[in-house]
């Protein structure tokens, strides 16, 4: 995810979705309802109906991925080409770019996955879909990892600690593949997608547009410190914010819905 917009909107995608695990799971916990999708009603009649009956979420997550695979595409200096063929050398080029490429068609592939299993079967597959985000989320983790070659400093921290994130949001999503309805990890899962997604926008405020005008050094040691210091801070911040969400949705469907 090169460049500030790399940074910024996958991040706010995370984020959002996170946001949107943290309705439904808090749904689910004040209306004591399953916490999953409700299965797919039979056909009814009307100009509208059905329109009421499709799930989005895959809709958004796809129309997501083609907006950041062409922010992507946009932002290479030239031609996207595999392998070079200048002077009969054969070198791998734009590596990163690749990487970025291939974690937004994991999350393509996931939208793919839901808009069929909740709007074309008849009867809706979650463990399809959970496997769609378990593969998604672990191949995630290995590209992170890779990707971290060639940088130092303030990027390399800030990376790992984002690597920290996907490591245990990866542990948690392979978990609800055999609980799919345990709405602890359902809260785990909405929180790290959360981190994750405030986290990688904050990567990209640190290293392209510093917020105070002054750029990180990578060479001074309160900067790196402060990285670490930092996380903690959005840690802590998406945890209260989870809790204002609680808040909101006791009293939307306590006393408004």
């Amino acid at each position: 995810m090169g460049g500030f917009e790399g940074h910024l909107y996958p991040g706010l995608s995370l984020f959002l979705y996170g946001l949107y695990h943290a309705r439904l799971v808090f749904r689910a916990l004040i209306c004591n309802i399953p916490v999953q999708y409700p299965l797919r009603c039979p056909r009814s009649k009307g100009r509208w109906a059905r329109l009421r009956q499709i799930h989005y979420v895959g809709l958004v997550k796809i129309l997501s991925a083609c907006i950041l695979v062409a922010q992507e595409l946009h932002s290479i200096p030239g031609q996207l080409v595999f392998i070079s063929k200048m002077y009969h050398l054969r070198n791998f080029m734009y590596r990163k770019q690749w990487q970025h490429l291939t974690q937004y068609m994991t999350f393509f592939l996931s939208g793919c996955v839901d808009v069929v299993s909740q709007n074309l079967l008849l009867q809706r597959c979650a463990a399809l879909e959970q496997g769609a985000q378990v593969l998604g989320i672990s191949l995630l983790l290995p590209l992170m990892v890779s990707h971290t070659q060639d940088t130092e400093g303030v990027e390399l921290r800030s990376h790992i600690l984002l690597i920290q994130a996907n490591f245990l949001l990866m542990l948690v999503v392979i978990a609800e593949f055999w609980a799919p309805n345990s709405l602890h990890l359902w809260v785990m899962k909405a929180f790290l997608y959360m981190i994750l997604g405030s986290w990688l926008m904050q990567i990209g405020f640190m290293l392209y547009k510093p917020i105070s005008g002054h750029k990180w050094m990578d060479d001074d040691k309160n900067d790196i410190a402060f990285v670490t210091t930092f996380f903690c801070w959005h840690v802590a911040c998406n945890a209260i914010l989870m809790v204002w969400v609680y808040g909101f949705s006791f009293w939307w469907y306590r006393y408004i819905d």
